[in-house]
């Protein structure tokens, strides 16, 4: 099924592109164009900041739990769409994106919409006398600038959070994923957003360049590349404009010595905290460390484990792992292989493409054993199916392991005793960390520390980063 459009959405209803540039969508399954959409250029980034700096006055001064809720009914009611064209763009298999594509955004827009039912105003006792009362502002405009693996997940993520905190924005999807974008779209007018609250504009980095350092805009919020990030870190300091930046990761997912290793009591968990959405997930513990006693039974646990996963197109249903997401993303994950072998890594499963699929951007689950925490693969972001066992003789060893990383971002500790798993992973320098799983709640503050970015997401915290604090002495 081709999807076409060629309009974009702009102020609340659908505009003509400033260029006839198009984006055209490739299928990571098949290898064909399965879509084609405007590509916004600087003209459109212009109406889209235009538009949301005339609503954000408006918007900020309305009751707006009511609006979101019903953003969310009409997210809501498209959910399957939802999950099908994410699927069939960045390669997620149809069965994760029901779970999480489809419901995430509903899901954050009604939780900020209750956070909001709260008092935006807090009065308290000034030291020196009378009351201060210290207001909760929206800061703004918002660029939010969304990349291609969960793309409604991290896309509401910035969207749900902003637009309660009663700031306009505007989004710029990745070309890898813009599909989806235009569904989101006509869910906003169905839920009769008020015109220019929110923006949509397609397009690369250059837009997003663009968009970072626009006179017009407020704030910034980006989920991306640690390289990249460095760069729209660098260009906001200069501007002294706020941003949120969650970034790169290289999680370590800790075995201790009495963790169980049946599959069938924690494969599912053991799965969604290391590869899931093809290992496309930016949290994951791709470096899994295991105690040297029990190092062989983790590699073969880990090698059955991860040979049994069914690699499929995407949109089959009872697909585990499906495509990488383009052609050249496949080959950065295969120049990882090359070199965790030609570094002295032992691959005992996968390593190279499923047989008899001549079509698609397939990599095969792979696990590297008899590597140290120095070798590149350890070191560096795959992004892709690809696991490292390290070995550690003590916890010390462990956690020195575990932190010997430029990222902190997830990770995991695997135990029979959860309290001893707890104390273990308050040591770790990361983010976020999941004791016997990993899973991030949309009530707990998710980010990074080090090379993994700045600020926090979700939680009570994720709608304060687009908020500022006003004092008023009374």
């Amino acid at each position: 099924m081709f999807t076409h459009h060629d309009s974009l959405y702009l102020g609340g209803h659908w505009a003509a592109p400033a260029s006839d540039a198009r984006i055209a969508v490739v299928s990571p399954n098949t290898g064909e164009t399965i879509g084609e959409v405007p590509e916004a250029v600087h003209a459109d980034a212009d109406a889209a900041v235009t538009a949301a700096r005339r609503a954000f006055p408006g918007w900020r001064d309305r009751d707006r739990a009511a609006a979101l809720r019903r953003f969310a009914d009409a997210i809501e009611a498209r959910k399957d769409g939802f999950a099908h064209l994410v699927a069939a763009q960045n390669g997620m298999p149809i069965a994760f994106a029901s779970q999480l594509e489809a419901n995430f955004p509903a899901t954050l827009l009604r939780y900020y919409a209750d956070l909001i039912a709260d008092d935006q105003e807090e009065a308290r006792p000034g030291l020196l006398g009378g009351t201060v009362r210290v207001r909760r502002e929206p800061l703004g405009v918002v660029a939010a600038i969304v990349p291609w693996n969960f793309p409604q997940t991290l896309g509401f993520m910035k969207i749900a959070p902003a637009l309660a905190a009663g700031c306009t924005v505007v989004v710029k999807p990745s070309p890898e994923t813009v599909l989806d974008s235009f569904l989101l779209a006509q869910a906003a007018i169905d839920a009769e957003l008020p015109a220019g609250v929110l923006n949509i504009v397609p397009g690369g980095r250059d837009l997003g360049a663009y968009l970072v350092t626009h006179p017009g805009i407020d704030k910034v919020g980006f989920t991306g590349s640690t390289a990249a990030g460095r760069e729209i870190a660098e260009k906001c300091g200069r501007l002294l404009r706020p941003v949120t930046l969650e970034l790169g990761g290289k999680s370590a997912a800790i075995v201790l010595d009495d963790a169980d290793l049946d599959l069938g009591a924690i494969g599912q968990d053991l799965f969604l905290a290391t590869l899931a959405n093809n290992g496309q997930t930016c949290y994951l513990g791709t470096r899994v460390l295991a105690p040297r006693a029990r190092y062989t039974e983790v590699v073969d646990t880990l090698t059955e484990f991860a040979a049994s996963l069914k690699v499929a197109d995407s949109l089959d249903p009872d697909a585990q792992i499906g495509p990488m997401v383009s052609a050249r993303h496949r080959e950065r994950v295969e120049g990882y292989i090359a070199k965790g072998r030609a570094e002295g890594g032992r691959v005992t499963t996968g390593g190279g493409r499923p047989a008899g699929r001549d079509q698609g951007w397939f990599v095969e689950p792979t696990v590297f054993a008899d590597v140290d925490n120095d070798a590149t693969i350890c070191q560096e972001e795959i992004f892709g199916p690809v696991l490292a066992v390290i070995p550690y003789r003590d916890e010390d060893e462990a956690v020195r392991i575990a932190n010997d990383s430029d990222f902190g971002l997830g990770g995991s500790v695997w135990s029979a005793d959860p309290e001893r798993a707890l104390r273990l992973a308050r040591r770790i320098e990361t983010g976020t960390i999941g004791v016997n799983r990993y899973l991030p709640d949309p009530a707990a503050p998710f980010g990074g520390v080090k090379a993994s970015g700045i600020g926090r997401e979700l939680g009570p915290e994720g709608l304060a980063a687009y908020q500022q604090l006003k004092s008023i002495y009374c």
